[in-house]
Order: structure tokens, then C-alpha cells, then sequence
């Protein structure tokens, strides 16, 4: 005679499956949760100047300061930066300044580096 469901239910060891599943559950929402950090936000992100010209910035509206090309400059997410064609710090080098959502969008492999280019495009380094 074959089992009945109800024996064969009763066999299945289902105290032992409740925490294993509970255990699961718990690792999968840390995972998840961490995939949505900033890595970049505590170390900023590098911007490296690869435009062949010497550039000028201020930051966090400071002085106009000197970025010589091959030279790496860090933004952080609470810093406003502004890159300027010129010694005044007159002229912006871009039409529409990036922020730091902007570099952090451009960096693809997440190691916190994008590079500047001589047709004033971004990309990632």
C-alpha cells in the first residue's frame, strides 16, 4: 500500500528548514543593501587631467588654482568644482559643470578614477 501525503509530510524536517531559510533571506538583503553604497564617497573620486592643456579650478568657491595636465584632482560629494580654461578663472572649460553624481556615473569598473580628455570628454580611467 502506498503512504499517505500526511506520513510522508510528517518525515519532511521542517524546523531544521525554517532557520536555514531565515539565514538565506538575511544574507540576501545585507547583500543587496550593500550594492547600493558609495565606495568613492569616503575617498572622493580622482579626476585625471589627460586634456593636454593646463587647466585652472576652485573648489567650494576657494582660490583659482593652477591643474596641470597628467595631474589628479578629488571630488568629494559635498564639494562644488568648477574647471576653468583660464588663469582668472573666467572662462569654464565646460558648457554645463559636472558634479560628483556626474564623474560617479562615468566610472564603470567602481575603482573611483575618471580622466578628462583633449575633446573635453569624460570617461572612465
Amino acid at each position: 500500500m502506498f503512504p499517505s501525503i500526511r506520513s510522508i509530510v510528517k518525515r519532511i524536517p521542517f524546523k531544521g528548514m525554517i532557520p536555514a531559510f531565515m539565514v538565506i533571506a538575511l544574507t540576501l538583503f545585507a547583500l543587496l543593501g550593500s550594492a547600493d553604497e558609495d565606495a568613492c564617497r569616503k575617498t572622493g573620486i580622482y579626476i585625471l587631467n589627460q586634456s593636454q592643456v593646463n587647466s585652472y579650478f576652485t573648489r567650494n568657491d576657494g582660490p583659482c588654482t593652477y591643474w596641470r595636465h597628467h595631474y589628479l584632482l578629488t571630488i568629494k560629494p559635498e564639494d562644488t568644482l568648477i574647471i576653468y580654461e583660464d588663469v582668472d578663472c573666467k572662462t569654464e572649460y565646460f558648457s554645463k559643470n559636472p558634479t560628483y553624481n556626474v564623474y560617479k556615473s562615468l566610472d564603470a569598473n567602481q575603482d573611483c578614477r575618471v580622466r578628462i580628455l583633449l575633446d573635453r570628454t569624460l570617461s572612465d580611467l
